[in-house]
């Protein structure tokens, strides 16, 4: 796997090796060592998975501590624009966001600390997104910021996507009160 370093310190994009042949292909999403070493000894403690339609927008969502989530994010199926935004209080890149494209054919996978809200708009039909959780997820520890935010100003490519109702009344950046220390 080659581990690409992002201008955001600690968010790490992963192009794993894909063997490839008349069969199809392999490739190793996750393996505990590897991954151990890069999320500073984290563990991961669940997998979700969502599916979804073109234009459908997920996030920007987080869970504040001691129930914070680092996340492992991939594409099985389709493709989405991954976010991550920095909301640690103290880090040089604070509102900063980071985006990437993820898809099945890429096989890029995004690490994502604790510390980052994070987001994603699936740009076809039938996206099938996974992610790997250090934290079990608890709703009385989660937060989220306003996908459209004018102070982040995050380029999404498209005007209007698909949100559910509570993200579309999510709170604005401005009116976070982070937990997190960097």
């Amino acid at each position: 796997m080659k581990i690409e370093r992002t201008p955001i310190k600690d968010l790490l994009v992963i192009h794993p090796q894909v063997h490839e042949d008349s069969r199809g292909n392999f490739f190793e999403s996750w393996n505990k060592d590897l991954f151990k070493k890069i999320t500073n000894g984290l563990d991961f403690v669940q997998d979700n998975q969502s599916y979804s339609k073109k234009n459908v927008l997920r996030g920007l969502h987080f869970q504040n501590p001691p129930y914070e989530q680092g996340k492992l994010v991939r594409v099985i199926k389709g493709s989405v624009l991954d976010v991550a935004v920095d909301i640690r209080k103290g880090s040089d890149t604070y509102g900063s966001y980071y985006s990437i494209e993820l898809n099945d054919e890429n096989k890029t996978i995004f690490w994502i600390p604790p510390g980052f809200a994070h987001g994603f708009l699936t740009l076809k039909d039938n996206t099938i997104f996974s992610y790997k959780c250090t934290s079990f997820y608890n709703k009385d520890s989660e937060g989220s910021i306003l996908y459209n935010d004018k102070d982040l100003n995050i380029s999404w490519g498209i005007k209007n996507p698909i949100v559910s109702k509570k993200d579309a009344c999510a709170s604005s950046f401005k009116s976070l009160i982070s937990s997190f220390n960097i």
